[in-house]
């Protein structure tokens, strides 16, 4: 009997212990005998990407845009690895110029740098006030750009930051320096939304290798690289390459149909191409192997410009460089 009542006493003072530190530890934490809510985890900041390219950047910078030759004595071209987009457009003589555009990366040296036209203006409204870099421009053109056009001006007459590469023929060896050209362009616009859209491929596509597209003079291929998952660029059938020799490439190519008429303004007598960047048409999309048919659609030129599928939907670009051929209908 002495022994159970000694268990029972023992029993009992341990509840009381117990019970005594439950009530200190539920204090402790909050008072008042209630546990504080758990707090959510906030989730990390999203991870900025380039509205170009749909690639990760820490910043979004100035945009650069170098009109660079594309005649055969200008190739290989510099800079073009580093460009976020290049348009291809029609020139004089059924041949075709390049615009580079620079925001993500900006290359030591680009060019060969030529002269502007009248459609690249249109075309670069859709980028705020991009830095613009050229060697030269019709009489008319050279003051309507340094007047009311609106860029950052950075015509080689008058900006500092290009040089002659003397080991190239006239007028093939005009270079200029991108990074110098952004002292001078400070204000130009940062990248921002032109209505490109990434992510997964969306339905719809076909298998496709290889697709060309022409002008007059000149033609382009673009075949497909499931090694390095990317559309290898070509140029009047030989692999268009940097001067190390890789080849040039884009992870989404658009062949872009539009009006090509003339414009207003006579270029050494005569009025060259102008390939309409603003209305709608239609578009092929290559990435990842496959091709979408669908539609392009830029109602003003401040207006970025929205690519569909024809099944419907908003067309999804792949993550990385752009290649956009304004071509003839």
């Amino acid at each position: 009997m002495r022994w159970a009542q000694h268990t029972w006493v023992i029993w009992v003072a341990a509840v009381v212990i117990l019970a005594g530190v439950v009530t200190g530890v539920l204090l402790a934490l909050g008072g008042g005998g209630r546990a504080p809510t758990a707090q959510p985890t906030p989730s990390p900041p999203a991870q900025l990407r380039s509205p170009f390219t749909g690639e990760p950047v820490s910043s979004l910078t100035p945009v650069i845009a170098v009109k660079i030759d594309n005649s055969a004595p200008a190739r290989p071209q510099t800079g073009l690895t580093d460009a976020d987009i290049v348009y291809v457009l029609p020139v004089e003589g059924g041949l075709s110029g390049l615009m580079a555009i620079f925001s993500s990366h900006y290359p030591t040296v680009a060019g060969p740098v030529r002269s502007a036209r009248q459609d690249d203006l249109t075309l670069l409204r859709q980028f705020g006030q991009p830095g613009f870099a050229y060697s030269d421009a019709a009489p008319r053109l050279l003051r309507y750009i340094h007047r009311t056009a609106r860029v950052v001006d950075l015509y080689s007459g008058t900006t500092s930051g290009y040089y002659r590469n003397w080991n190239r023929a006239e007028p093939y060896n005009l270079y200029a320096y991108p990074r110098d050209l952004l002292a001078t362009a400070a204000s130009a616009s940062p990248a921002h939304d032109i209505g490109f859209r990434f992510g997964p491929p969306p339905p719809g596509g076909r298998i496709r290798r290889s697709v060309s597209v022409s002008y007059p003079a000149c033609s382009f291929a673009f075949t497909w690289s499931a090694a390095k998952r990317r559309w290898l660029v070509s140029m009047d059938g030989a692999p268009a390459v940097n001067p190390r020799g890789v080849q040039l490439s884009a992870a989404t190519v658009v062949i872009q149909h539009t009006t090509v008429r003339t414009p207003s303004l006579l270029e050494q007598g005569r009025r060259p191409p102008f390939a309409q960047s603003t209305g709608s048409g239609r578009a092929l999309v290559l990435r990842n192997g496959q091709a979408w048919p669908g539609h392009w659609s830029r109602p003003r030129a401040s207006d970025g410009t929205t690519f569909t599928r024809a099944a419907g939907g908003p067309m999804i670009f792949a993550r990385g460089p752009v290649w956009i051929v304004l071509a003839y209908p």
